[in-house]
């Protein structure tokens, strides 16, 4: 561009210099002008940064010094790239419509041997550098239309220039403004699922952990009323034996409470260090469904006092998905905290069939006491309507989603005879 607007703004001075003698001061003024041409292109450098100033120190060059209106014909295209106002692109396209008729009229206007435009209407071999007078082709009057057909052409090109890169400038910044939501959003959407994630896991954990030790501690508690009823007509030898099995007892919560309290630090963890929740939040042997996380699972409650009836029957356990055991494991898990948070002291049934025929099929159920109103026992405490769906805490509601989420199917609630039962089909997936 700058090499472009220099070599027109050079060649129309070298022609309309071409009418002066070299004595006379207009010429100078022309040789003054010659110089100044190397150098005008570089104004369109400051194009990008000052727009309007460059646009209109283009203008006033054009209409003071005989340059090509090239010149400003590039400002605008830069003009109105840059600014997006529709009266500064009225008024740009005005003030450039009129330098560039303006520049071309003025040269079309001069004698043929100082002007381009006469030199492109002009008989070939004539002139006085073939020492002949010039033959025009074409009369003044067509010549000055021509000019101004031309100058209205040029126009047009650079403002619908100028106007194509303002519209893919725009088109740009409004796909990376929408870009830019868009990884808003999924960085807000994944922000969101890792909390709903943590306290899904705080929630599955403290709660089976606390309903264990809450187990305990009434344990622990009925056998010392037990024995303060019953110390003075007891020997030596039977209170050592309850002394003991409050000693035991008290030993289990200790070691339970300890374990609720490395969960809380953990959940605790994650939340200080979101990075590496979702690695913390991974399946791992002690949180999948394994046959060594079973038993601990199920010797954990038997341990609390829970009583357990349990029909398990697992064939190829170790091919399993680790993300669909985890979600095996959560609803046994689930299942044992809702019965004996709900349902303190009721025997519990737990059935299990894992194999790539059925899947993955869990079923934990238990009886509740029909004379107590559910609102009054606890205010979480699942409640059927005409529908058969349930009203819980957050543990059952949000165990069902992560089911569905994996394909399979979570039904929860009570039966005919107060049965509290929670059923869950998964897919088999390896």
């Amino acid at each position: 561009m700058v090499v472009c607007a220099g070599f027109m703004c050079l060649a129309q001075t070298a022609f309309a210099a071409q009418r002066f003698g070299q004595d006379s001061a207009v010429y100078v003024w022309m040789v003054f002008c010659m110089l100044v041409a190397f150098a005008i292109g570089f104004l369109l450098l400051a194009r990008s940064r000052y727009p309007r100033a460059t646009f209109v120190a283009a203008c006033v060059v054009v209409l003071v010094f005989p340059y090509d209106p090239i010149l400003a014909l590039m400002a605008l295209t830069a003009l109105l790239a840059r600014r997006n106002d529709m009266k500064t692109t009225v008024r740009a396209i005005v003030a450039g419509g009129f330098v560039t008729l303006a520049a071309q009229v003025r040269d079309a206007l001069r004698p043929p041997e100082a002007s381009i435009w006469h030199m492109v209407f002009a008989k070939p071999d004539t002139g006085s550098q073939y020492g002949t007078d010039i033959i025009m082709l074409a009369d003044d009057r067509t010549i000055v239309i021509t000019a101004i057909v031309a100058a209205l052409l040029e126009l047009a090109i650079a403002t619908l220039a100028g106007l194509h890169i303002r519209s893919r400038a725009l088109a740009s910044l409004a796909t990376a403004k929408a870009d830019a939501q868009v990884e808003q959003l999924k960085t807000t959407i994944d922000s969101q699922q890792l909390a709903d994630a943590i306290a899904a896991e705080a929630h599955d954990t403290l709660a089976h952990s606390l309903s264990l030790l809450a187990l305990n501690a009434s344990a622990l508690q009925a056998e010392s009323k037990k024995l303060a009823a019953e110390a003075g007509s007891l020997d030596a030898g039977q209170l050592a034996g309850q002394a003991s099995r409050i000693a035991d007892k008290t030993e289990e919560i200790r070691k339970q409470a300890a374990g609720a309290l490395d969960e809380a630090h953990s959940v605790i963890d994650m939340l200080r260090h979101p990075e590496q929740a979702k690695a913390q939040l991974a399946p791992s042997d002690e949180t999948s469904l394994t046959r060594e996380s079973l038993d601990a699972l199920l010797g954990d409650a038997r341990a609390a006092g829970m009583r357990l009836n349990t029909w398990i029957d697992i064939q190829q356990l170790g091919q399993l998905n680790r993300e669909t055991g985890k979600i095996a494991y959560r609803v046994l898990q689930e299942g044992l905290t809702n019965a004996s948070r709900h349902a303190p002291g009721a025997p519990v049934s737990v059935e299990l069939t894992v194999n790539p025929t059925v899947g993955v099929h869990a079923h934990v159920s238990n009886p509740t006491n029909p004379s107590v109103p559910a609102a009054s026992a606890d205010a979480t405490r699942p409640a059927m309507d005409s529908k058969n769906a349930f009203r819980t805490g957050a543990g059952l509601p949000g165990l069902a989603e992560h089911v569905r989420q994996a394909g399979g199917t979570c039904r929860f609630g009570f039966d005919a005879r107060h049965a509290f039962h929670v059923d869950v089909q998964l897919p088999w997936v390896e």
